[in-house]
């Protein structure tokens, strides 16, 4: 499931298309100025963005340029600008495609297939950032506040789970089936064992309450 952020003022435009992503079984987060766009994309978790260009709080162009000091997440430019020269500087600054309005939904689909297919193929350079977090997933690191965690790689990839879907509930066996690749066993404390030794080794950082227990049900980052 695809984790879209369709970052556009117009609210017919912006609420018409997600719910058309929806219904090709994407998750979509919304913003509708440049400045809130920035915050849900900081929150992690995303997959590929969607942005106007004409935005109040922050230009589209000034989010994008924000966006590739530190991420090749693939970008898709929607304006109602139509000449040449503004579509060359848009792929210059960093979008991947650029999408003139009005356009059909269909075609929009398929740029954003050919999009996500491109990044599944692409090699892993990846930092995932959340809040004070920083995660380098090649190095299989985490720096928190400025300092250096030392994570067992199934620690990490419990971290990693939930810092990608920073507002996604997981229960214990979609962690323990996502981490160990084993089918869950029913009761067992491993997941709970792990959680509590992250949070011992996040204490020092400070960020060690990001990880909150939903009761009933399993684990969750703190919004």
């Amino acid at each position: 499931m695809p984790h879209i952020l369709i970052i556009e003022d117009d609210t017919d435009i912006n609420n018409s298309t997600a719910e058309y992503l929806r219904r090709q079984g994407c998750l979509c987060s919304q913003a509708f100025s440049g400045t809130e766009g920035r915050l849900l994309w900081r929150e992690g978790g995303i997959d590929l963005l969607l942005v106007d260009l004409m935005l109040p709080g922050l230009s589209g162009s000034d989010l994008i340029a924000e966006i590739r000091q530190s991420s090749q997440t693939p970008v898709i430019v929607l304006s109602a600008k139509t000449e040449l020269s503004d579509k060359v500087e848009l792929l210059g600054l960093g979008a991947d495609d650029y999408l003139t309005k009005p356009y059909q939904l269909e075609e929009l689909w398929a740029r954003i297939l050919v999009q996500l297919r491109h990044a599944s193929t692409a090699p892993m350079g990846a930092i995932l950032r959340y809040r004070d977090w920083e995660l380098n997933l090649d190095e299989m690191a985490l720096t928190a506040a400025g300092q250096q965690v030392s994570l067992t790689a199934h620690e990490f990839k419990i971290i990693e789970l939930l810092a990608g879907r920073p507002k996604r509930v997981f229960t214990k066996q979609q962690i323990y089936e996502a981490v160990w690749q084993e089918e869950y066993a029913v009761e067992d404390k491993t997941i709970t064992v792990h959680i509590s030794n992250i949070r011992a080794k996040l204490r020092p950082s400070g960020t060690d309450n990001y990880i909150q227990t939903v009761w009933g049900i399993g684990f969750k980052l703190a919004e």
